[in-house]
């Protein structure tokens, strides 16, 4: 029997009843069978093997045997408190029992018990009101004892020497949880059946998983304890590989594409080398990584599988230039491609690049939302169905109903992570098997992308285009503003423009500055002598469009504006980024905000202004922001803060919660993790050889992530 197939429920276990506190307060969390229950792992253990007598309470968490010498009373208001005086052969303290006089006849006068807990020296002694303990026979080993007490052998060393920590919730206690895991641990281990091949358990030197159930939640020792969660983190994260395999696998053999169903298409395939005539226009040279990241597709693209890559770059590293390169390849080869962005603002942006880049080599190039009026849209989709256009820009609008392809080859997504899976599958099926290119300026550290997407290829474009600068930060107490307008209109007089954002478009109910308000306040009373307008969410599409265009030619001197700049907005003149609330943005966010600026050859400035009422959190974002300027090592600490869940784009392509293993911290067991499980199923696709068939079991019987979309 796997753990996961163990359904009984909670309530069958020796002292447990059905409707009891316990019991709904396990549901409450998730728990609600036996199998669950084990598999509920703790966050910590105490480690009460290792003996720090009462002298060194500032060394970590007191462990010893002490005798109880006194007790005592002292008042807290009107409330009387139990305080305890105890010994060791180190030191005297004393134990402070708020709100549990009944402490009096557990902890007997001239009794020995191990205690445990944090001490500090407070009111000229040493005390404690945070401590567990445990009744003992006899005095310690050595490390510390009661004076003139016997030693304790060894196998009466009092029991629990390393004891689990589980998270808890109301109604439920730390020692009633542990009772309740010991007696399901003692119930079902013996039935319990392993879950990793036997080959691969041998060569990582591997527990058993009965083995390792037993030592996560009560090892024997601190070193059984480390092999256990080496056993269970190779299993989360190599089931996790497993999974993501078999999509790739499945997503292989359903997009199978033969030589024979290439045929027709290639005698519409172009003669020139587009991609060569692009090239040689460019007044400039490519970047290294975007060379490397061009081969990547031009190999993809030349094979007879769909290409499904997803190219990462950091803000102004230019992949939109690699996508335009991407497309030039489907066009030669007689095809048509799609490039879908989130908004309508940058669609028309890489619309706009793309006419002025590929419309002089003799490509056509569309531009498609859903504003366009009726009749240019029904021009524009006979175009499409025709084959007229080789190159369709546009929103979502590319893949509603009535818009169809002649030849579909290339469907390149900017943003990925603002689009669900839905929305992907949708824009692929206006095609027959079409490459799939997926684009992202939020890095995504790569520990997450293999498992995230296992069933694509990666590509990073790391560095600057020639002629950008690194981007200075400056952090500035919102006291302080002023001395950021004399910066910002030092910038201004010299030619350059700024952006100013806010987190709210207007006034609400927590004392925060709105873009409405603010951009009223920076007209009338601050840059009297300059030209300010607004953009955010609210406003219509065209209003919007209109004010970018006339940011962006320099009739506007500042654009004060919410997180609706975040992407697509290229303006190389403006050097100036202000983002006012910092503290309320996330590390993704204030990234590609400040991402906004550095767009040209001048030096650019970022300025996080943060109010004083901000949380450690907050703190240690801005403090990211200030030392680091790459988006990968910006993602990475975003990952370590906000968890994998809540990464953009991650929840919704399912990532799974796992329970011990991390795949940022753990990145080294998952690399192997991931190796062992597409060599198992690149040997031994149906899973039937002896090693590999309690794989197959699992998936069949118990699998793994089952909550999960993956």
């Amino acid at each position: 029997m796997f753990v996961r197939e163990i359904c009984d429920p909670v309530a069958r276990l020796i002292g447990a009843k059905a409707g009891s506190a316990a019991e709904k307060a396990l549901a409450h969390v998730g728990v609600a069978t036996i199998g669950s229950l084990l598999c509920r792992y703790p966050r910590d253990w105490e480690d009460r093997s290792r003996r720090i007598p009462l002298k060194d309470f500032r060394k970590g968490p007191v462990c010893s045997v002490v005798r109880v010498l006194a007790h005592d009373w002292f008042y807290v208001g009107k409330v009387r408190t139990l305080k305890i005086f105890i010994e060791d052969d180190t030191a005297r303290a004393c134990l402070a029992c708020y709100n549990r006089p009944f402490m009096k006849n557990q902890l007997a006068i001239g009794k020995d018990y191990l205690i445990y807990g944090d001490f500090e020296f407070k009111y000229g002694e040493i005390q404690s009101s945070a401590f567990d303990f445990e009744p003992v026979s006899a005095a310690p080993a050595a490390g510390g004892g009661v004076v003139g007490a016997k030693p304790i052998a060894p196998d009466q060393a009092p029991v629990g020497q390393v004891l689990p920590i589980y998270p808890l919730t109301k109604g439920l206690r730390m020692a009633q949880l542990r009772a309740l895991v010991k007696q399901a641990l003692d119930a079902y281990l013996p039935v319990i059946e392993n879950e990793i091949p036997q080959n691969i358990r041998e060569r990582y030197h591997l527990l058993t998983k009965a083995h390792a159930l037993k030592a996560i939640h009560f090892p024997e020792s601190m070193k059984e304890l480390e092999k256990a969660k080496k056993t269970i983190m190779y299993e989360e994260l190599f089931y996790l590989e497993v999974m993501v395999g078999k999509r790739a696998q499945a997503k292989r053999n359903v997009m199978r594409r033969t030589q024979a169903e290439m045929t027709p298409c290639m005698t519409r395939q172009r003669a020139c080398d587009l991609q060569s005539m692009l090239l040689d226009r460019l007044p400039f040279s490519l970047t290294e990584g975007q060379r490397d990241a061009v081969a990547d597709i031009n190999k993809d693209m030349d094979s007879p599988y769909p290409m499904a890559r997803l190219l990462q770059g950091d803000v102004g590293s230019g992949k939109t230039l690699v996508a335009f390169l991407a497309a030039l390849k489907a066009v030669e080869k007689g095809g048509q491609a799609a490039i879908m962005a989130p908004t309508e603002l940058l669609a028309r942006q890489h619309a706009e690049n793309a006419a002025k880049l590929l419309e002089p080599l003799g490509v056509t190039v569309a531009f498609l939302t859903s504003n366009i009026k009726s009749k240019g849209r029904k021009q524009l989709l006979k175009n499409f169905a025709s084959g007229a256009i080789d190159v369709a820009i546009g929103t979502h609008a590319l893949f509603s109903r009535d818009v169809w392809y002649r030849d579909l080859r290339l469907v390149i997504i900017d943003e990925q992570h603002r689009f669900g899976v839905v929305q992907r599958q949708a824009i692929m099926s206006k095609g027959d098997t079409p490459d799939l290119l997926m684009m992202s300026a939020t890095p995504i550290p790569r520990t997450l992308a293999i498992t995230v997407y296992g069933d694509l290829d990666v590509s990073v474009i790391k560095g600057l285009p020639p002629g950008r600068q690194p981007i200075v930060t400056h952090l500035a107490l919102e006291s302080n503003e002023d001395k950021v307008y004399e910066f910002v209109r030092a910038q201004l007089k010299s030619g350059a423009q700024a952006y100013f954002v806010y987190p709210l478009i207007e006034e609400g109910e927590l004392d925060l500055k709105d873009a409405v308000s603010m951009q009223e306040r920076l007209a009338t009373e601050i840059f009297l002598e300059y030209t300010i307008a607004l953009a955010h969410s609210k406003m219509d599409e065209e209003e919007k469009r209109l004010t970018m265009e006339a940011f962006r030619r320099g009739d506007i001197h500042i654009l004060v504006a919410t997180s609706v700049v975040e992407v697509g907005v290229d303006v190389p003149n403006a050097t100036c980024m202000v983002i006012e609330h910092a503290e309320r943005f996330g590390l993704s966010a204030l990234h590609q905000l400040r991402g906004r600026v550095g767009r040209g050859t001048a030096q650019s400035y970022c300025f996080l202004v943060y109010s004083d009422k901000y949380t450690e959190d907050a703190k240690t974002r801005l403090m990211v922001m200030l030392e680091h300027s790459d988006g990968f090592v910006i993602a990475e600490e975003d990952l370590k803060l906000r968890g994998p869940g809540q990464i953009s784009g991650v929840e919704q392509s399912g990532y799974i919660k796992l329970g011990l293993a991390d795949p940022v911290e753990h990145a080294a067991i998952l690399e192997k993790a991931r190796e062992d499980a597409f060599a198992m199923l690149e040997a031994d696709p149906g899973l039937l050889s002896g090693d590999h068939r309690c794989v197959a079991e699992v998936l069949s019987r118990a699998p793994p992530f089952s909550d999960v979309g993956v």
